[in-house]
């Protein structure tokens, strides 16, 4: 059976999962949009959060900050970015989370891509944990890093060459695939061809048109990913499920279920 759960706040993680009967669940450690990590708001602590959810059988993820891009040739984006990566995945690591989700990040139109893939060639060396990094793909942008296969090739054959790169995951994103201009019949093959592995989804439906480019999540149904298609990608990808839709996503944990069987 896949594993599938959603996005919960951390100060009740393990009481949401129950409430959502999920079997995992994915949080932020810090305000996604800020550079500093708090104490962790978890009464306990991190051990408190790690035995409650080894009791519960809850698998935790953490996404990292959208605020972090180790792509960027700015010192003054790329240094704090690597900093507060290794904050996120210590935190991650004393919680005893199964993975990191970070966004792929992206360069700017002055800037070779080539660069990029080096920054984050350069990122996974520096980085100091046992926890993995499992790259996602994004939406939008002409110049990112992981919206488009030739470019996720490229990544990872960067990726690849750093000292841990072979502990590197990878998160698929319905949304981002379909926004993104990627064939949600073809693209689960397309991304483990390049990756060895699909390591997570996030599991949403798109309030936009294909090839939009738009990162707008919605609840399953509500969408324009034709039912088939997203039911699809998400069996193809074979990994465990974090819905990150909209509001109560109970309904969806459950729409999913009784598809996935």
């Amino acid at each position: 059976m896949v594993r599938i759960g959603a996005h919960v706040d951390l100060a009740d993680a393990i009481g949401a999962a129950k409430t959502l009967d999920a079997d995992a669940v994915q949080v932020f450690l810090s305000d996604p949009q800020a550079w500093k990590v708090p104490d962790l708001p978890y009464v306990g602590g991190a051990e408190a959060l790690k035995a409650a959810a080894a009791a519960a059988d809850v698998d935790l993820y953490v996404h990292a900050p959208y605020v972090i891009n180790v792509a960027s040739t700015n010192n003054r984006i790329r240094i704090p970015s690597r900093k507060l990566l290794q904050q996120i995945m210590d935190g991650a690591g004393a919680i005893g989370a199964k993975g990191v989700v970070v966004h792929g990040g992206h360069v700017t139109a002055n800037d070779e891509p080539a660069k990029g893939f080096d920054n984050w060639r350069k990122a996974i060396d520096a980085l100091q944990t046992d926890v993995p990094v499992l790259i996602e793909n994004t939406a939008g942008g002409d110049y990112s890093m992981a919206r488009r296969l030739e470019r996720i090739e490229q990544l990872w054959a960067a990726v690849s060459k750093a000292d841990g790169g072979d502990a590197v995951g990878f998160t698929l994103d319905t949304c981002h695939a379909w926004a993104g201009g990627l064939d949600l019949a073809t693209v689960a093959d397309q991304i483990r061809a390049i990756t060895g592995r699909i390591d997570l989804v996030h599991a949403n439906d798109s309030r936009d048109e294909a090839g939009s480019g738009a990162d707008r999540h919605t609840n399953f149904g509500q969408g324009l990913i034709p039912e088939d298609q997203l039911v699809g990608v998400i069996a193809a990808a074979g990994a465990p499920v974090i819905c990150e839709t909209k509001g109560e996503m109970a309904p969806d944990i459950a729409w999913l279920r009784e598809r996935l069987g």
